[in-house]
């Protein structure tokens, strides 16, 4: 019998190779994909063949296929969307969950991951400052996470009312009230819907896009009956932080559950010199972020945080026979949408190890620092203005008109030295910054700032 090793090595031989070279080429390539969708698909794509390959020649095909179709969203340069990337403490345990191939749904099945993800989980309690009693689920990402938090809260307000949405749905349900700020992320939104709960009630934000709590006060006295509000630990263009401390006390003063969408800013609690941007936020009864974002762990790793675990099982638990044996009272599946996961919580615990509480701490506090270097370098370039406060890792810009501003921003997309997304902010086109990769240094800031002088430089529109 061919031992297992040998079955695998010449694949995963030739995938390291290819990990390498691309891991080796992303501080120096253009950020944007160099071919597309359709040009890999004419490549990989066509009838099924009747036979088979090698699995070695399969990987090689595939890296060569697909590598030209890729952004460099690794690169130091890239400043897209907040999306991070990866460092190698995390990236090389990614390697190993993939290897091990655990389904981590119960404690006593996959007692090796599942004690790797409880770990990560405590630690992530006490370097974030939030209940350590509290549930920690790990999810798809923030969106993901979202859906959790407010599951739970769906579950929660409604038993509070008498009414049991597991068992009788919502048809005839109280009808629960979710109140959000006017800026919220779109995310939040989404959960709701797959929640069926809903567009929440807008609740109108300062110039920073942080939720007004005399508003919310109001809209919260305007109405009764089982209620949630969603707060906001980063906003996405200004990157500010809601007043968490005021606009908690006045949501539980009127019964609410608080959730806390943070999937990039919840980290600022990490950090000693950032902390005070959070200030009051554990007292909501859940939170989400995303592990990709700002912890730079691989893709795909949201973190769900439920202060009240009766709340969370209740709404995601199920208890079948055919896990006679293994299944006990809070599961990891029963903190998650999925029965079947892999196990996310070790890239996490991986990525904590590194970096120890100092670690986390310089990361977070560098992405601010590169943030607050590129405003400053950009606010000397002729015709740009920074147009929020630069509290946290976003930055947006302007160049004028809103014609002006989208022609840069299309300019710098089409250099390739950098990327950074082009979005609309109070009624504004702006060019987006989020710096969120632990590699980005002075060079790349120098490079970028370059970049974002030289396309701005370029012709104006026609008179």
């Amino acid at each position: 019998m061919t031992a297992r090793w040998e079955v695998f090595a010449p694949a995963l031989d030739r995938a390291l190779v290819h990990a390498r070279h691309w891991l080796t080429s992303v501080p120096d390539r253009p950020i944007p994909a160099q071919t597309t969708a359709d040009a890999v698909l004419a490549s990989i794509g066509g009838p099924l063949p009747d036979d088979g390959r090698a699995p070695e020649l399969v990987i090689d095909e595939l890296a060569a296929a697909v590598e030209p179709g890729l952004m460099a969203i690794g690169s130091g340069r890239f400043f897209g969307w907040v999306m991070g990337g990866s460092q190698p403490a995390p990236l090389a345990a990614d390697w190993l969950t993939s290897t091990w191939d655990q389904n981590s749904a119960m404690r006593a099945a996959t007692p090796g991951t599942a004690a790797v993800e409880e770990a990560a989980a405590t630690w992530l309690l006490d370097l974030l400052g939030l209940p350590g009693s509290a549930d920690v689920g790990f999810a798809t990402g923030a969106t993901t996470a979202n859906f959790i938090g407010l599951g739970a809260a769906r579950h929660q307000v409604l038993a509070d009312a008498g009414w049991d949405v597991e068992t009788a749905g919502l048809t005839g349900a109280p009808r629960v009230r979710v109140l959000a700020g006017a800026e919220r992320h779109g995310s939040v939104d989404l959960a709701l819907r797959y929640l069926g709960l809903g567009t929440p009630t807008a609740v109108a934000a300062d110039d920073q896009g942080r939720i007004r709590v005399a508003d919310l006060a109001r809209e919260l006295a305007a109405g009764d009956g089982p209620t949630i509000v969603c707060l906001q630990a980063g906003n996405l263009h200004s990157g500010a932080f809601d007043p968490f401390g005021e606009a908690i006390a006045v949501a539980h003063a009127h019964g609410a559950w608080v959730h806390v969408d943070g999937a990039f800013g919840l980290w600022a609690a990490a950090s000693p010199r950032l902390r005070v941007l959070v200030d009051g936020y554990a007292a909501a009864d859940s939170w989400a972020t995303d592990a990709h974002k700002t912890l730079n762990v691989p893709y795909d790793c949201g973190v769900a945080i439920i202060a009240r675990p009766d709340a969370v099982r209740a709404a995601f638990s199920l208890q079948t026979a055919y896990f006679a044996g293994f299944q006990g009272a809070g599961e990891p599946m029963d903190k998650v949408p999925e029965m079947s996961r892999r196990a996310r919580g070790v890239p996490v615990w991986a990525a904590l190890r590194a970096l120890g509480r100092r670690g986390v701490a310089e990361l977070v506090e560098g992405l601010v620092d590169r943030a607050h270097q590129l405003a400053e370098g950009i606010a000397r370039i002729d015709g740009a203005e920074i147009v929020n406060d630069v509290e946290f890792t976003q930055v947006c810009v302007t160049f004028g008109s809103d014609e002006r501003t989208r022609e840069v921003t299309e300019r710098l997309l089409a250099d390739g030295a950098t990327w950074m997304s082009g979005s609309r902010w109070r009624d504004r086109a702006v060019l987006r910054i989020s710096v969120s990769n632990w590699s980005t240094d002075d060079e790349d800031v120098a490079l970028s700032l370059e970049a974002v002088r030289r396309t701005a430089a370029g012709p104006g529109p026609a008179a």
